[in-house]
């Protein structure tokens, strides 16, 4: 007899509940970059970054970037009719960054949920860039690097962004979806500007993305770097919270976002058809008074 027989602890195969998600398989690099960042030879991402090699493996950021983050930002589902019928197809974008200087954006299709965003948290990964980030509003001399250094343009489709330095203490004063693509890059402040048709968040964050891209493209000299306080990727503090291990918990408890009581809701106070949401209780039959009972 097994010692978890012998304590009387069930087993998840007997119970019929899922047991804990299965272990990675260990890491194989198959390209020159993922055999040099194994070895160690490459220690931090913007070394990884500035080799100029292909990232074609995910394992690399998992490897250099523990601490990273995603969020989805938009799951569509799309459709196309065929002999058979309609085809069903879910289109994913999510954004993907450690909160002190690296972000991506990836986006996947696929017929199922789960697996699609997957995909697409791997692919933001491959995508991934170093952010400039810097004190360059005129209004501000705090001297930390808290927003964009210069005023920054990015277009994706019809939708134009543009994010100009702003003062510590503003916040990101830009669209929803802009939002978490400039927090997850380590920016805490920022004035944002769009044209377009924002109402396509594919675009929009598309274009967000190429604004913060842009930052790395351009050459800042060593003067207006020590003025404007200028800092390339990570410097060791991340503004996100700690990540947490395992899922993230439903909206409204455990019934999704109908919450606890599920579509029922409240009990009325009433009888049957009393305002309340559901159904009222029942309070015992009537009893016949004592003395007036029949003969």
């Amino acid at each position: 007899m097994t010692a978890a027989a012998m304590s009387g602890a069930a087993s998840p195969a007997s119970t019929g509940r899922p047991g804990p998600p299965a272990a990675p398989p260990p890491w194989i690099p198959k390209t020159e970059l993922g055999r040099r960042v194994a070895s160690g030879e490459l220690a931090t991402m913007g070394e990884v970054l500035a080799t100029g090699l292909p990232l074609r493996e995910p394992q690399i950021v998992d490897k250099l970037l523990p601490a990273l983050h995603d969020e989805v930002l938009d799951v569509n589902m799309v459709q196309r009719m065929t002999d058979s019928g309609r085809r069903f197809k879910f289109a994913v974008t999510v954004v993907v960054g450690n909160g002190d200087g690296y972000v991506g954006l990836g986006r996947a299709k696929g017929r199922e949920v789960g697996p699609t965003i997957r995909r697409a948290i791997d692919r933001a990964k491959l995508d991934i860039a170093e952010i400039l980030r810097g004190c360059g509003s005129w209004e501000c001399g705090c001297g930390r690097s808290h927003t964009v250094p210069f005023q920054v343009h990015g277009r994706s489709g019809s939708v134009v962004v543009t994010l100009k330095p702003a003062p510590r203490g503003v916040g990101l004063a830009v669209g929803d979806v802009a939002k978490p693509i400039l927090r997850f890059a380590g920016i805490t402040d920022a004035w944002g500007y769009t044209d377009g048709h924002t109402k396509t968040t594919v675009n929009y964050a598309q274009a967000a993305y190429t604004a913060l891209t842009q930052l790395s493209r351009l050459k800042v000299s060593e003067p207006d770097a020590t003025r404007l306080k200028v800092v390339r990727g990570a410097v060791g503090t991340s503004i996100l919270p700690p990540k947490e291990d395992g899922p993230r918990p439903m909206r409204g408890g455990p019934g999704g976002r109908r919450g606890p009581r599920g579509r029922g809701g409240p009990p009325g106070r009433g009888g049957p058809g009393a305002r309340g949401g559901g159904p009222g209780r029942r309070g015992p039959p009537p009893t016949a008074p004592s003395g007036t009972g029949g003969a």
